[in-house]
C-alpha cells in the first residue's frame, strides 16, 4: 500500500483542467438598468441551460454572473453526464415509491441525451464521449446493496445490470453498470452554449453580483453596482441560493471534494466512469489529453464540509491512491469542487417558495450537477412558459418535509451547524498573530473582536472579520486553497475578504491590526 506523504509540495498545479484548456470570457458588467422577460442569476450549467432554453422560446433573457460564467462549480466539476447516481434508485424506490424512481431516471437520462443533441445542433466541440457508468464496491459485504441498486435502476427504466467484471486495474467485488452514458468538457460546452445564446438575443453580464430581489409583477433584481434588471420571471441558479426566502439552507448541506489529475500510461484507460463511496469516495474518469491521443486520469474524493477538512492531507491521500492503483505520470493538476445536497436526496428545482409566482430556484444537485443542471434548464423553461414537466412535482422545492425519510438527516445537519455557530465562538484558534506561520491563517481575538488573519509567504498580514456575512458563523482557513470557508453553509472568501462562493453576497470586512 502506498504511503501518503505528510509534508512537502502538494501534487500538481493548483488549477482545473477545464479552466486551463478553455478560453477566458469577458462579457461586460451590467452598466445600466435593463428590462427582459427572464433574468437568470448565476452563470453555471443550471443558469446557462435555463437561459438557453428560455431564449429558444423567443423570450428575452439576461444572465447575471457574479464572477465569470462557467468558472464556479461548473468549471471545477468532474464532468460526468450520467443517470447512474451512485445508490439513488433503491433509496427513492424505498422512500418515495417506484414512480418517483422512474421519473428521476427518465429526467436524468433525457438530460444526457439532450446534451448530445444540443452539441450537434450548435456544433459544440466539447470532447463528448459515450462511455458506461459504474458504481462499484471492493467489499464482499457491499454486493447485496449493489444488487438491490441494479434491480431498482432497471425497474426505474435504465439499462442497468449487476456485474463483477470491470476494466479497472484492480479487482472489484461487484458493480452496477449502465451503458451509453457520457463525459465531456463542461466549459467548452457551456462557452459554446453562451455564444449561441447571444445569437438568439440573450445577454450575459459578468462581474455583476446580484444583491437584491423584489418579487412581484414584474420582478426586479438589483446588482451590487445599483443597476437593476426588471423581468417577468427570475431564476436563482447560484448553486446555493443567494436569497433564501423559503429557508432552503435548512435542508441543504455543502460538501467540498478534491480532484487530482495525471497523464495515464498508453493502453491503461479503464474505459468508463467509475464511482464508489468507499474510502472517502473515489470517482474515476479520463479525458483526452494532448495532441497524440493521450488520456488524462481524473480522480475525485476525500470530501469534507467547507471549513472543517484538511485539504492538504486530502490531496496527498487522493494522489497516493491514484498512484497505487493506476500507471500515471507526474500529477498535472489538482483542484476542488463544491456542491450541495438536499436532506431527502433529490434536487430542488421549481418555484422558489410556496408564495412564489414568478421566481424559481435550482439547487441541491448532490454532486450530479451536469445532468441535474441540464434537467433544471429544461424543467424551468417549461414552467416559465406555463407548461408542466412530468417530473415537476418530484423536484418541486415546495414539497413537504417527510419526517420519516428526511428528519434524521435534517436534525443531524442542523446540529452540526449549531455546533459551529456556538462552539466555534467558545474558542480562539491561536492566541496571537505571532503564532501564524507564513502561508497559513487563523482566527485571533484582537481588541475583543475575532479576526481572520492570514500571513502570506512574504510575511505580510491580512486581516478581515471572522464572521461569515451570510448568517454569522465563524470562518476557518483552508491552507491548501488559501481561502476562508464557512463550516455552516459553505460560503468561501479570499484572504482579502472577497466573496468567492455563496450563499454570502457581501465580503468579510477588512480589519486593521494594532501597530499596522
Amino acid at each position: 500500500m502506498a504511503v501518503t506523504p505528510r509534508t512537502g509540495p502538494l501534487p500538481g498545479r493548483p488549477e482545473s483542467y477545464w479552466m486551463d484548456t478553455s478560453d477566458p470570457t469577458s462579457y461586460p458588467p451590467l452598466a445600466q438598468d435593463i428590462e427582459v422577460d427572464v433574468a437568470v442569476v448565476g452563470g453555471g450549467i443550471a443558469g446557462l441551460s435555463t437561459a438557453w432554453e428560455v431564449a429558444r422560446t423567443g423570450r428575452t433573457v439576461a444572465v447575471l454572473e457574479a464572477d465569470r460564467i462557467a468558472a464556479g462549480v461548473t468549471g471545477y466539476t468532474t464532468a460526468k453526464l450520467s443517470s447512474l447516481h451512485t445508490l439513488v434508485y433503491e433509496r427513492l424506490r424505498r422512500t418515495r415509491g417506484p414512480e418517483a424512481a422512474h421519473l428521476y431516471a427518465r429526467s436524468q437520462q433525457e438530460a444526457v441525451e439532450h446534451v448530445a443533441a444540443v452539441c450537434a445542433e450548435i456544433g459544440a466541440d466539447c470532447q463528448l464521449e459515450r462511455a458506461p457508468a459504474y458504481t462499484y464496491t471492493t467489499r464482499a459485504d457491499g454486493t447485496d446493496e449493489l444488487r438491490a441498486e441494479a434491480d431498482a435502476a432497471r425497474e426505474a427504466g435504465l439499462p442497468a445490470q449487476y456485474t463483477e467484471v470491470t476494466d479497472l486495474p484492480f479487482a472489484v467485488a461487484g458493480a452496477v453498470r449502465v451503458e451509453d452514458q457520457a463525459q465531456f468538457h463542461p466549459r467548452a460546452y457551456l462557452l459554446a452554449l453562451a455564444e449561441d445564446l447571444r445569437t438568439r438575443g440573450g445577454v450575459i453580464h459578468e462581474r455583476t453580483r446580484v444583491t437584491g430581489l423584489r418579487e412581484g409583477s414584474p420582478c426586479r433584481v438589483t446588482a451590487e453596482s445599483g443597476h437593476t434588471v426588471t423581468a417577468k420571471a427570475v431564476v436563482v441558479a447560484t448553486h446555493y441560493p443567494v436569497f433564501d426566502r423559503a429557508l432552503l439552507f435548512a435542508r441543504l448541506s455543502a460538501n467540498r471534494e478534491l480532484v487530482v489529475a495525471a497523464p495515464l500510461a498508453p493502453g491503461q484507460d479503464p474505459g468508463g466512469m467509475y464511482i464508489t463511496q468507499e474510502g472517502g469516495k473515489r470517482s474515476v474518469r479520463t479525458a483526452p489529453y494532448g495532441d497524440d491521443g493521450g488520456r488524462l486520469l481524473i480522480v475525485t474524493g476525500e470530501g469534507f464540509t467547507p471549513g472543517t477538512g484538511d485539504a492538504a492531507a486530502g490531496f496527498r491521500a487522493l494522489d497516493a491512491w491514484m498512484r497505487e492503483h493506476f500507471d500515471v505520470a507526474e500529477t498535472a493538476y489538482r483542484w476542488a469542487a463544491q456542491d450541495n445536497s438536499v436532506t431527502d436526496g433529490v434536487p430542488m428545482v421549481g418555484p422558489f417558495h410556496p408564495g412564489a409566482r414568478h421566481t424559481y430556484v435550482a439547487t441541491g444537485f448532490g454532486g450530479w450537477g451536469m445532468s441535474g443542471g441540464v434537467m433544471a434548464g429544461s424543467l424551468l423553461a417549461r414552467l416559465i412558459g406555463g407548461q408542466k414537466s412530468p417530473w415537476a412535482d418530484l423536484y418541486d422545492p415546495r414539497r413537504l418535509l417527510s419526517t420519516v425519510r428526511e428528519a434524521p438527516a435534517l436534525l443531524s445537519q442542523q446540529a452540526e451547524v449549531a455546533k459551529h455557530f456556538v462552539g466555534d465562538r467558545l474558542r480562539t484558534h491561536v492566541d496571537s498573530v505571532d503564532e501564524i506561520p507564513a502561508g497559513s491563517g487563523a482566527v485571533v481575538r484582537i481588541e475583543g473582536r475575532r479576526c481572520a488573519v492570514h500571513r502570506d509567504e512574504s510575511g505580510a498580514l491580512h486581516a478581515v472579520s471572522a464572521r461569515c456575512t451570510h448568517l454569522g458563523c465563524l470562518v476557518a482557513f483552508n491552507e491548501a486553497e488559501t481561502t476562508w470557508e464557512c463550516p455552516c453553509h459553505g460560503s468561501r472568501f479570499g484572504t482579502d475578504g472577497e466573496v468567492l462562493q455563496g450563499p454570502a453576497t457581501s465580503p468579510l470586512e477588512r480589519r486593521e491590526l494594532p501597530g499596522s
